[in-house]
């Protein structure tokens, strides 16, 4: 049985190697994705033509593993808390230093206004009001330091963590979803385990923040969840893409990432190719499929070339964030 520092270095492998998978068929359809890769089967380049992954080699992470990475360095700098305006410098410091670099994926735009605004030296207060995907795509690192064993807590740093970019109701039912499955498995909890627990934080999270105009991601996980046949892979895919929908909303994307993850609790390596096959998205929903699994499975859930090739690629510490980051977890 894998412990739970295998579990933590599987959940932030996961999600490199999601990222990376789905990096080149962003903003892709579906059919498109199809029709330039075929079965998708592994790490490749972005077409040329490609308006934000042209030119990455194979392998490359994207801004979802970046700002996974600078949360981390956040959570440790602050021994397991989140000082909102320390992640916003670092968010704006990021975002200058991928502008430096010729680098086209940069904020999503919830985080890209609220950077911007903290740029003009607007209050944080003004800053926050995201429902997109990007509280999601970065929360993994919370489900490594805290237990569902105190779920509400883990829902208020999952608030600490939102609260500059995505402080919404929506937006952080997505990320404690995400984060509650993460540390579920961290504990041992299966795909399925994890993702009741992924639901019951979704509706704590809900009540927190701002509302905006938005469906219950605790409700729709249930129901993506339940439209999945394991026995007709196609039709499920077809499911998810058509009405769960792989968009940066938070209520399509999180709900699609455990809908895949339902059709392949013991695969997840085929979990993430699936993902990131979907289009939209995809290197987002690929990286939330590859945490959580990662998380449930541990590192041997990771073919050994693939966790080469992101070695390789991209220059990760993953290793010894994850020792870091569990070494300031509370509870099992």
């Amino acid at each position: 049985m894998s412990t739970a520092s295998d579990r933590a270095r599987g959940a932030l492998y996961g999600l490199a190697i999601g990222d990376a998978l789905g990096m080149p068929t962003q903003l892709m359809s579906h059919e498109e994705v199809a029709a330039c890769f075929g079965v998708l089967d592994g790490f490749r380049e972005a077409p040329e033509d490609h308006p934000i992954a042209a030119g990455l080699p194979a392998g490359s992470v994207t801004d979802d593993t970046e700002q996974a990475l600078l949360l981390a360095d956040t959570l440790l700098t602050g021994g397991g808390h989140i000082d909102s305006e320390d992640l916003a410098r670092r968010l704006v410091a990021w975002a200058e230093r991928a502008r430096e670099r010729g680098s086209l994926d940069l904020l999503g735009p919830s985080t890209s206004a609220a950077v911007a605004a903290a740029v003009a030296g607007a209050p944080l207060d003004e800053t926050r009001f995201g429902a997109t995907n990007g509280a999601a795509m970065r929360i993994t690192p919370v489900g490594l330091i805290i237990s569902t064993d105190d779920l509400d807590g883990l829902v208020d740093l999952v608030v600490e963590a939102s609260r500059v970019t995505h402080h919404t109701g929506v937006a952080i039912a997505g990320a404690a979803a995400v984060a509650a499955a993460v540390s579920g498995g961290i504990s041992g909890a299966s795909v399925a385990e994890a993702t009741t627990l992924g639901i019951k934080a979704a509706e704590l999270g809900q009540r927190r923040g701002e509302w905006v105009a938005g469906a219950a991601v605790a409700r729709r996980i249930a129901w993506a969840i339940g439209l999945i046949d394991v026995n007709d892979h196609d039709r499920s895919v077809r499911d998810v893409v058509e009405l769960v929908g792989t968009s940066l909303a938070t209520q399509e994307s999180v709900p699609a990432a455990f809908a895949v993850l339902a059709l392949h609790p013991d695969d997840p390596w085929q979990a993430c190719l699936t993902a990131a096959s979907l289009g939209g998205d995809s290197d987002t929903n690929a990286a939330m499929v590859g945490g959580i699994a990662g998380a449930c499975h541990g590192m041997d859930a990771w073919p050994p070339d693939a966790v080469g090739t992101v070695r390789e690629t991209n220059p990760l510490d993953l290793e010894i964030v994850a020792e870091k980051l569990l070494a300031l977890r509370t509870g099992p």
